[in-house]
């Protein structure tokens, strides 16, 4: 077992992560981070919400995303671009997948 996969298993046996679904072209098993991730692995968190946060400035300037970037605690909600098959349709799949998630911690439809 590779150190990265001893990394993976420890954080799902340690909960930091979670399973939540397979990806229907790879096949692939698809994770989340909890809550726990910032205290199981700092490092790993701080490059996760990095990520996070490119991804969201990448989407809200494609228009999918509202953000009040003046705010001291910003709120994030989707446009109606972002129900657009024909707007989604120009999202690669990594963006399609943080969009997404935006969309599953807002609680929004599909």
């Amino acid at each position: 077992m590779s150190a990265e996969d001893e990394i993976i298993s420890s954080l799902i046996l340690n909960g930091g992560l979670e399973f939540t679904g397979i990806d229907i072209d790879s096949g692939e098993m698809l994770y989340n981070f909890t809550n726990k991730l910032e205290k199981l692995n700092p490092e790993l968190h701080k490059a996760a919400q990095h990520y996070f946060h490119l991804e969201m400035m990448n989407l809200w300037e494609k228009g999918f995303l509202d953000i009040d970037l003046e705010s001291k605690d910003p709120v994030v909600s989707i446009t109606d671009k972002a129900l657009d098959n024909q707007d989604l349709d120009t999202l690669n799949k990594e963006e399609r997948q943080s969009l997404n998630e935006v969309i599953r911690i807002t609680n929004k439809e599909w």
